[in-house]
């Protein structure tokens, strides 16, 4: 109810004026940057995600599935990791099924579809459609993602592709 009330109070002081579009945009909620990083990826767009996240970003998952590359930026290693998502299912569309707010945070439960098409943690294109799931945490600071904890379902990942 919180988010309700604070989307119904920016909506009146839109409607007053005493605040823009431009200034409402520039401080967007926690949920808001949940609903971005579905819709960036939705659309294919990894440069849009990409912006999604603070330059200070510090992303608290740990995966030996899918370890973050050496020598680059947690931000770069996220987009990295997406973007291969991305080229693996390039028709991939990212669900919100649940979503818990607070004034920083943001939790989320996103469901994955997508085409195997590309090469995706090394198996080959097989032609399946592939859904799994993530839940995630992210502490958003101006609009920004500066932190995140999540589990992805990999190991749901993997047998799909190996079926």
């Amino acid at each position: 109810m919180q988010n309700r009330r604070q989307v119904t109070a920016a909506g009146l002081l839109l409607g007053s004026g005493l605040l823009t579009p431009a200034l409402a945009q520039s401080n967007p909620s926690p949920q808001s940057s949940a609903e971005q990083f579905a819709a960036r990826l939705s659309a294919g767009d990894i440069d849009g995600f990409s912006k999604l996240f603070a330059d200070s970003y510090v992303n608290h998952q740990q995966s030996a599935a899918a370890p973050a590359p050496a020598n680059v930026s947690p931000k770069q290693a996220t987009a990295a990791f997406f973007k291969a998502r991305l080229m693996a299912m390039p028709d991939l569309k990212v669900a919100i099924e649940v979503v818990v707010t607070d004034k920083e945070h943001v939790a989320a439960s996103f469901v994955y579809s997508g085409t195997h098409k590309g090469v995706y943690f090394g198996v080959a294109p097989t032609g399946r459609a592939l859904r799994f799931t993530s839940c995630d945490i992210f502490r958003v600071q101006e609009g920004l993602i500066v932190e995140h904890w999540g589990m992805g379902d990999i190991a749901g990942v993997l047998a799909q592709l190996r079926a």
